[in-house]
Formats: C-alpha cells, sequence, structure tokens
C-alpha cells in the first residue's frame, strides 16, 4: 500500500496539473458516472493528502475522495499532444485542455474508495485519523497519549492510522532500526524523547520521500558509494536497513537481519541493533 509521502505527491501533481482549470470528469468504467457527470465541466480548487487519503475539491464544496488501498494508482500525465483513449479499468478521469494546445489528464485506477462527498465529511475522515509528520496542523502529542498508555507493541502502535497517519511497513521498519527499538516493544515503554525523536525522524524521512519520490533510510555512511556495495534493488525503491533484507547482514553490526509477521504485515528488524525490551524490574 502507498505509504504517506506518496499521497503528499499525488496531491502536489493533482495540484499543478489541474487547480485553477475548468475539468473534464469522466467514469470510463461506469462506477463513478453519476458523480462525475455532476462534476464536469467544474473548477479544480485544488487537493490535498492526509495520511493515505487525497481530497480534491472542486467547485461546489464538491470533494472527490480517493483511498488506492493496495494496488489503486492515479496516474497523472502533463503535455500530451491529445487526449488518449483509457486503458484498463479506469473509474475516475480528470482531463483538462491547456492554452498551448497540449492535455493534461489523470486515470485512477484500482482504488479502494472514490467517493464524493462534503467538506464537512472530509474533516471527519481528517479528525479520525492520527497525526500526519507531513502536515502542518499535526499535533504529535495526540498520537504520544496513546502510544504511552498502550499495552500494543510499538511496531503494531506506527502502522494504526488512528494513531500516526501515513507511516506505512516500510517507514515503520525503518525508523525503529534508526532508533534501536525492537518492533515488539509495548508503547507504554517507550519515554517521550525517545518517540519526540522518532516523530521527528519521520518528518525529516518522509518530506526527503516527497521531494524524490523514494523511500531512503540509510545514514551517509552506509550508503553504497560509502560501503563500496552494490546499490539496492526493490519495487519500493531507495536504501534501507532493514525492509526487505531478512537474511542479509546488517550494515551497522553484521548481523543477519529478521522478519516475522506482525498484525498480518511482515516486520523487519536486527536483533542486535535492535533487541528485545526488557523492563528494569526483570534486569
Amino acid at each position: 500500500m502507498p505509504e504517506g509521502h506518496t499521497l503528499r505527491r499525488l496531491a502536489d501533481d493533482v495540484d499543478a496539473a489541474f487547480a485553477g482549470h475548468r475539468v473534464r470528469v469522466g467514469s470510463p468504467q461506469g462506477r463513478f458516472e453519476a458523480e462525475a457527470a455532476l462534476l464536469d465541466g467544474s473548477v479544480l480548487q485544488g487537493a490535498e493528502s492526509a495520511g493515505k487519503h487525497l481530497f480534491v475539491d472542486l467547485d461546489g464544496d464538491h470533494i472527490v475522495h480517493v483511498h488506492l488501498g493496495l494496488i489503486g494508482s492515479f496516474d497523472v500525465t502533463t503535455g500530451a499532444a491529445d487526449l488518449p483513449a483509457p486503458v484498463g479499468q479506469v473509474r475516475l478521469r480528470l482531463a483538462a485542455p491547456y492554452p498551448d494546445g497540449t492535455w493534461a489528464y489523470a486515470d485512477l485506477r484500482g482504488a479502494t474508495r472514490c467517493a464524493l462527498i462534503t467538506p464537512e465529511r472530509r474533516d471527519e475522515v481528517i479528525a479520525g485519523l492520527g497525526p500526519d509528520p507531513l502536515r502542518a496542523d499535526a499535533d504529535p502529542d495526540v498520537a504520544w497519549q496513546r502510544i504511552r498508555r498502550s499495552d500494543r507493541s510499538i511496531g503494531d502502535l506506527l502502522m494504526d492510522q488512528a494513531v500516526l497517519a501515513g507511516v506505512g511497513n516500510v517507514y515503520r521498519a525503518e525508523v525503529l532500526f534508526r532508533h534501536r527499538i525492537h518492533p515488539l516493544r509495548p508503547g507504554r515503554t517507550l519515554r517521550r524523547g525517545q518517540f519526540a525523536a522518532i516523530w521527528q525522524d519521520l518528518v525529516e524521512l518522509m518530506a526527503e520521500g516527497v521531494r524524490t519520490g523514494r523511500i531512503d533510510t540509510v545514514r551517509p555512511e552506509h550508503t553504497p558509494e560509502a560501503m563500496g556495495r552494490l546499490p539496492r534493488k526493490d519495487d519500493h525503491g531507495g536504501e534501507v536497513y532493514v525492509y526487505r533484507r531478512t537474511g542479509q547482514p546488517c550494515f551497522v553490526c553484521g548481523a543477519s537481519v529478521r522478519t516475522d509477521v506482525l498484525k498480518a504485515r511482515n516486520s523487519f528488524w536486527c536483533p542486535r541493533c535492535q533487541p528485545v525490551f526488557r523492563s528494569r524490574a526483570v534486569q
């Protein structure tokens, strides 16, 4: 499932391509046909993301709410010489002619959700999410208050969109490695300073993901160039410490990276850099 930085980039792309333009709105697949007919010819006001949700604002307080889910995509193209026929199951198409005779268009396929909602409903959806490290209005203390009282593992809590919005499996694994925290450590055992450091790291890492379109989490001294190793090849792109590196040596200590299922998702960690947490009473 795309992580929060992907949705922020998508919102920026939609905004850059269509904001201020009167758009053609269609549903070649037919599942959004009635809503598209209502929106056709509207001026697109802008787009924003919150966690893994995308909101596209059009005239008349109409908002298209999109959640890509596991396989969804929303492909934005600008500078096209003409408007091509849709390919595949396109639920929503936005299109706008530019003054220079070229076209911008965006095709949504495979999304879990594509719905026409009101601004009030948009606010309700955002209110149900935890703070998003990519949003200027995020309050990390909201997440901290939930984490500090929870017996659930920090690996589970970081993936709960009601606790922290936009963090997915890659950022979860990587930020815990960077702070030497085992994914099964109970949330209530974290110190305030540890969470503050995790939050600030997510703010910076995810913002970098927005800029580059890939997830890079290794520090300069552990890059392929610094270590004389081959670049990582993975469909998520970027250089990472533990994500999908099961059985491979840790860049920091050389121990074999481990994986196990945590709440139906694979979790990755280094057993030496991220030791199992033991309370002071046990120690």
